[in-house]
């Protein structure tokens, strides 16, 4: 859908639509658990998180006019929810990740690692993160299918109209099936909250880095550094945005964000993906999404951790399933030649035990295909600076 036909406001690159809008609900589904999560479990602010959440959203709308997404870290996420996590370890934990990041993007270190790591392993991680999505979406779907399929369907016919966003159709059929079960009855209304400063507890540095972080890293450098900026060049290739860029940003955003009771958080190539796919094109969708969290999380933020926690599960996984599918995708641009060989490893290495080995698995692979000079071969290079 070209720019002309979209209907809505511009203002200085900024698009304010409903396709802006839709797009920016586009990875509600990989969000949303990690937010229940961790307001639920592991007693995180409401208040602090969604408002938090919402700057974040602003400012990186502002700063890079992309709809660049602001997700929770997830394999920390997953630790800090499975282990129930207390508040203070969750922040302290965000802050060291912080750190870590600004010393990998401001000693340039993170460029060198983009440089290095073959466009195949890259369209490995892309896939494998794919398929992740697929399965889990596909587990979120089977335990009420019917409500799943119907979200699945009902998001497909929105490609058919410019009109309705899918992303935002599926929430709104969310909505619908917690009224008719009555789960909107009860919910608190209006009340003004305002987050709180969380300083950090130096005892649980290395308990959260040693717990969470560490696995984190390889993650975070492939799919929300690496893959992302590869994402970003194939896209939008007039504002192309480097690794070091992006990984200044989740530093500077996890130095400041737990500070305000806010989640470690990052950027991720799932995350463009599924904001791509249901219309966002440019940084207004980030700060639409960031002014409506700030409103929520300022007015409304009992009631939102409510509906959170009650909405269904299936229609997340339509969501996450069709993103899932959409970023898997990319595979096909992968050629039957030997190149392929890393991209399996790190697509089998992910799937089998996680993103970290996968990454391992596939730079073992190309390297030892594509010793020395070899290893930068021209379509290596040209799929780094085309993101082709």
């Amino acid at each position: 859908m070209g720019a002309r036909e979209r209907p809505g406001l511009r203002l200085g690159g900024f698009e304010f639509s409903l396709p802006e809008l839709g797009g920016a609900f586009g990875d509600f589904g990989t969000l949303a658990p990690f937010v229940v999560g961790l307001i639920t479990v592991c007693g995180l602010s409401p208040a602090g998180l969604l408002i938090t959440l919402g700057a974040a959203n602003v400012a990186t709308g502002l700063v890079f006019r992309l709809p660049l997404p602001i997700q929770p870290m997830k394999v920390l996420g997953a630790m800090a929810i499975a282990e129930a996590w207390s508040p203070d370890k969750v922040y302290t934990a965000g802050l060291a990740m912080g750190g870590v990041w600004l010393v990998l993007g401001a000693g340039g270190l993170m460029g060198r690692i983009g440089r290095w790591t073959p466009a195949s392993v890259v369209r490995g991680i892309q896939v494998a993160l794919g398929l992740s999505l697929v399965i889990q979406g596909g587990r979120w779907i089977a335990g009420e299918w019917w409500l799943g399929l119907s979200a699945v369907v009902l998001i497909l016919l929105c490609r058919l109209t410019r009109h309705v966003p899918g992303s935002l159709a599926a929430v709104g059929l969310g909505l619908v099936v917690l009224a008719v079960r009555g789960e909107l009855m009860g919910l608190a209304g209006l009340g003004i909250s305002f987050p709180e400063f969380s300083p950090p507890d130096l005892s649980l540095v290395w308990p959260g880095f040693r717990d969470g972080g560490l696995a984190q890293i390889p993650l975070t450098i492939t799919n929300s550094v690496i893959a992302t900026a590869v994402l970003l060049r194939r896209w939008f290739p007039e504002r192309p945005v480097s690794e070091r860029k992006l990984s200044l940003s989740v530093g500077l955003l996890n130095a400041v964000l737990p500070l305000l009771g806010g989640m470690p958080v990052c950027h991720g190539a799932g995350g463009l993906a599924a904001r791509y796919h249901f219309g966002a094109r440019t940084g207004g969708a980030n700060v639409m999404e960031g002014t409506l969290e700030l409103a929520a999380g300022l007015l409304f933020s009992a009631t939102i951790a409510a509906l959170l926690v009650l909405f269904p599960m299936p229609v997340l996984g339509a969501m996450m399933l069709l993103v899932g599918m959409e970023l898997a995708k990319l595979g096909r641009e992968l050629r039957a030649d030997w190149s392929l060989a890393p991209a399996l490893a790190t697509v089998a290495g992910t799937l089998a035990v996680n993103m970290a080995v996968g990454f391992g698995a596939g730079l073992v692979v190309h390297y030892l295909l594509f010793p020395g000079p070899r290893a930068r071969h021209p379509r290596f290079a040209r799929l780094k600076e085309t993101g082709e």
